[in-house]
């Protein structure tokens, strides 16, 4: 299985995308894009965002774990064989 995930986004929404799932959830109100994945542990990431009402990136937290178990996905099973998480807005 693949082992590299994907984060986006796009108007309102955040996405994780990994093998056939798409995850989208909430952004916050003013993000332009993400910029850059600083790490990633087992469904925690650390990216710098780049928001409207600041010329430099910021530092952001995206925990994973209670999205997934929202949504009834076992977190520590889907998880478990990802081993990278890039951006991409191809």
């Amino acid at each position: 299985m693949e082992q590299e995930a994907v984060l986006t986004s796009d108007q309102r929404y955040t996405i994780f995308k990994y093998g056939d799932y798409v995850i989208r959830f909430k952004a916050p109100y003013s993000l332009e894009k993400y910029v850059q994945v600083k790490e990633w542990d087992h469904g925690y990431l650390v990216v710098m965002a780049k928001y409207r009402h600041n010329e430099m990136p910021e530092e952001e937290y995206i925990d994973l774990i209670p999205i997934l178990e929202a949504l009834y996905i076992d977190a520590n099973l889907f998880l478990k064989p990802i081993q990278k998480v890039r951006i991409s807005y191809d």
